[in-house]
């Protein structure tokens, strides 16, 4: 018998079937209620003759309503494609063709996107919406929660390495991959973390606002809270005060973020009071968290934030500073239970303690490879390990650092700059809500340090005082040569910063400039 992710919902739902599975805009979903609604999909999927290899695709908020589906699109047999609801309507549709989606489960938010690509998807024939909808060929997920069957179906893996879902990378080089997770890539992932995060069973509150459709929000925001009969929060769309207002009245246990939110909602004003100390903890991912940031927001809300790390492409969490244990901040902590990491050299050489290198991965949670990409997926590889792409270094006690994404690195006249490390002195400065910097083009020094900055409320600075303070903190070649201020930085479906689209400002501003 080959396992199936969804046995993490059914296996809960027949233990607890009466606890809270999800709080959605104060209302709540039992694990009953879920698995039943859950079954309700897999039937309305199978009744249209989708099943093993197929793949469905999801485009929706965080809700039950993406709960059920993608436990359902798993119970019918088959394979889970999230999309990111930030999209512009054509990356959607290269999306959904590149998948070979033959279905397509949208939320009304959607609708207009839906519409606009719908002539020209290739695969997806039919289309389930979830609320209204100005397609008229739309089966209504309303209907199949009245009248599709509510009993037990689980359509179990013909084999062990079977494709449960496959996650699109951000694409910010080229156009974006997707990555294949097998069922025990996934099952594997939220067995660890669980242990990882020392859950505490129906106790635990997880706040999930990190999207479903992002890997951290999917394995750590729901998968893993389902296996373990906790109940997940569901919130839609990140706001710092209102997220601050649900964790305080839903008295949260958990909390996930990137580090823009940790920053947003230090920085609230000090109006803003709200009650935090629900949580047990935060845990950051998906990106480098500057210390002044954990900084300010422990010392503003009490809450202590254990910092991990972990690709897409590793299902996706690798390391994280033990709970309750010694935590290194500016470090990703240790390697999880399952997982391998080693830091190398391009030729895929080991690297000795305290040496910069790619970090390098292997264990049950990692992908099979990129959809429809084999070269790609090759390339990716040394041998059975997995290259993240990510610069680190590990210390003496096995604590891992990541010092910056490999293609983030910054080389001015040959030396090499790593642009976290500019970001967190920059972030030390009081006025700065957020930074990022990237590599500009330079004829002499074949490239400059540019700081992208967006400031606090109430401050108006100017590029050199900026400059100014990195001077009292960096070495020469790593203080930013121009300062650019923005309202705020641009950012992906996961509150992650996008240094791609810096970039693309920048061409853009050289082309203006011709």
């Amino acid at each position: 018998m080959n396992p199936s992710v969804a046995e993490l919902l059914v296996n809960s739902a027949k233990k607890t079937p009466d606890t809270i599975a999800v709080r959605f805009q104060g209302e709540s979903t039992t694990y009953a209620a879920l698995d039943a609604g859950s079954n309700k999909i897999a039937h309305g999927l199978m009744n249209k003759s989708i099943g093993r290899g197929d793949h469905v695709a999801l485009y929706c908020i965080n809700s039950p309503h993406f709960m059920m589906s993608y436990f359902g699109i798993l119970k019918a047999g088959a394979t889970v494609v999230p999309i990111n609801l930030l999209l512009h309507p054509e990356e959607v549709q290269f999306l959904l063709n590149d998948s070979e989606a033959k279905a397509l489960i949208y939320h009304q938010v959607t609708d207009k996107a839906v519409v606009a690509i719908k002539s020209g998807l290739q695969s997806v024939k039919n289309f389930i919406a979830i609320g209204e909808t100005s397609l008229e060929e739309a089966d209504s997920f309303s209907r199949m929660m009245s009248e599709e069957s509510d009993d037990a179906v689980l359509v179990l893996p013909e084999k062990k390495d079977a494709l449960a879902a496959i996650l699109y990378t951000g694409g910010t080089t080229g156009l974006p991959k997707g990555a294949m997770l097998m069922h025990t890539n996934l099952l594997a992932n939220a067995a660890s973390v669980a242990k990882a995060l020392k859950l505490e069973g129906h106790q635990d509150k997880f706040l999930t606002v990190l999207p479903m459709f992002h890997s951290f929000g999917a394995t750590v925001g729901f998968l893993t809270p389902i296996s373990h009969s906790a109940t997940v929060i569901a919130v839609p769309q990140f706001a710092p005060e209102a997220t601050c207002k649900i964790i305080q009245e839903e008295k949260a246990t958990v909390f996930m973020g990137v580090p823009t939110m940790y920053a947003m909602m230090a920085n609230l004003s000090k109006e803003s009071r709200y009650d935090l100390s629900s949580l047990r903890y935060g845990v950051s991912g998906g990106a480098a968290l500057p210390v002044p940031v954990l900084e300010n927001f422990e010392n503003r809300h009490g809450v202590p934030i254990y910092e991990g790390y972990g690709p897409t492409e590793c299902s996706p969490v690798l390391t994280v500073n033990p709970i309750g244990g010694k935590r290194k901040i500016g470090s990703v902590g240790l390697p999880i239970l399952g997982v391998e990491l080693k830091i190398m050299d391009d030729e895929g050489k080991e690297l000795p303690v305290d040496t910069v290198g790619e970090v390098c991965a292997k264990g049950a949670n990692i992908m099979k490879g990129y959809f429809k990409r084999e070269e790609e997926s090759k390339k990716s590889f040394h041998g059975e390990w997995f290259r993240t792409g990510d610069l680190g270094k590990m210390d003496d006690e096995h604590y891992f650092y990541i010092v910056d994404r490999s293609k983030d690195l910054i080389i001015v006249h040959g030396i090499n700059v790593y642009p976290r490390q500019v970001e967190e002195v920059i972030y030390k400065h009081p006025a700065v809500a957020e930074a990022a910097v990237i590599g500009i083009p330079d004829d002499f020094h074949g490239e400059l340090p540019k700081a992208y900055v967006a400031l606090r409320e109430g401050y108006d600075l100017k590029p050199q005082d900026i400059i100014k303070h990195c001077r009292q903190h960096l070495g020469k070649f790593e203080i930013p040569r121009r300062v650019e201020f923005l309202d705020s930085l641009p950012k992906s479906g996961a509150n992650k910063i996008l240094k791609r689209k810096l970039r693309e400002m920048e061409i853009e501003k050289k082309k203006e400039m011709k």
